[in-house]
């Protein structure tokens, strides 16, 4: 492993040298399957955007996630690993095939803290390459401070990315974005992912509540998957997010171990087909308070076609002072549209819904079939609704 101080890529330098020094390593690196350490520093080292991390070339820094930041002995701002960026037109880096980047802070230094209006939209601070396929991806120990959008990995059905591996990465995306991944068809796999507005506390404080309904407002998920084979999600959290997780209509695999707090949607699940459009659920928690209207809060939304297992999910919304929100959400599950799909639920708490029944079915060729689970009084809720065949 060799630093990035030997090529030249120094805290005191302009971002667009520092650009082209680092890339410069990386085309040293890339053919020798090396590692590049940014060293860590009192000071960020600036980087304009679109630096290619190219096929077999790590960077790698001194951290895990740091999840409120680390903090400058005299100044408002993260030391370490850092890297920042003003870049609004380019992504910060584009990653191309075995690649991996880790234990790096990235900070944006000019992103609002309290004014929705002076949001900036910065491209993706990691994107995969859309000219040649980014298989075997490794980003692992990150922390995002005022980022837009964090990690996307939406590629198409011409530039597929296969073997996309995220862990451990911290942040809170203004757009509510913080992952987006389609067309992966071996496996992705996100595990122990935390989204929350309070990442810079230590430095900088946190994000005020007028920018936390605005990220709300915009929509959008935490974390986005379509497109994918067999995807492992386990220990993902997200806080403030309109929606916590879209499963796309042609995707399939598990989600375990997860907490989607403060939302309008934790989980919309869709399916385009009765084959592999299947996803078993487990063991999470959905807080779904906030929103345009109560009538659109939903923990859980299924509609498409395919099925749909959940085992000990619960639901317990209520008031969080950290953004806007109605305290309640209108129901536990609504299952929407019109297409065949069939859900099965085993021992989910239904709390603090304002319909007078936890599921809402709307869908007239579907099934779902409900045991041991509680309603909002603690009554025992076991139901079958539509119908069977």
């Amino acid at each position: 492993m060799r630093s990035i101080r030997d090529f030249g890529v120094l805290p005191e330098n302009s971002p667009d040298l520092n650009k082209a020094k680092l890339q410069e390593a990386i085309d040293w690196a890339s053919p020798r399957g090396a590692a590049l350490y940014v060293e860590p520093d009192d000071e960020p080292y600036r980087l304009a955007g679109g630096v290619v991390l190219r096929a077999n070339a790590s960077l790698v820094g001194a951290h895990g996630p740091v999840g409120r930041g680390t903090t400058h002995a005299t100044k408002a701002q993260p030391v370490g690993s850092v890297i920042a960026t003003e870049d609004e037109t380019r992504p910060l880096l584009i990653v191309e095939q075995a690649t991996q980047v880790r234990g790096i802070q990235f900070w944006y230094p000019r992103q609002t803290l309290s004014d929705p209006q002076r949001i900036v939209a910065y491209p993706p601070t990691v994107q995969a390459s859309r000219s040649t396929s980014a298989q075997g991806v490794t980003l692992s120990c990150l922390t995002f401070y005022g980022e837009y959008i964090a990690m996307d990995f939406n590629c198409s059905r011409e530039v597929i990315c296969e073997q996309v591996l995220i862990e451990h990465c911290y942040g809170y995306p203004l757009s509510g974005q913080f992952l987006r991944i389609d067309h992966c068809y071996d496996i992705p796999r996100i595990l122990h992912c935390h989204v929350n507005p309070a990442n810079m506390r230590f430095f900088a404080g946190a994000f005020s509540k007028k920018v936390i309904d605005a990220v709300v407002a915009c929509g959008t998920f935490a974390y986005a998957i379509d497109h994918t084979d067999n995807a492992q999600v386990i220990d993902v959290f997200t806080f403030g997010t309109s929606g916590g997780i879209r499963l796309g209509p042609a995707s399939y695999g598990e989600l375990t171990n997860f907490n989607f707090d403060c939302v309008t949607v934790g989980i919309h699940k869709l399916g385009d087909g009765d084959f592999n459009r299947n996803w078993q659920i487990a063991q999470g928690s959905v807080v779904a308070n906030t929103g345009p209207r109560l009538e659109d809060v939903h923990p859980i939304v299924i509609e498409g076609r395919g099925h749909t297992a959940l085992a000990n999910v619960e639901s317990f919304s209520g008031d969080n002072p950290a953004l806007t929100n109605f305290k309640r959400s209108q129901d536990f599950m609504l299952v929407r549209g019109s297409e065949r799909l069939t859900v099965t639920l085993v021992g989910a708490r239904m709390r603090n819904y304002a319909a007078l029944e936890p599921i809402t079915v709307t869908n007239p060729n579907a099934l779902v079939r409900a045991v041991a689970c509680v309603d909002k009084h603690d009554r025992l809720f076991e139901t079958t609704i539509g119908r069977a065949s």
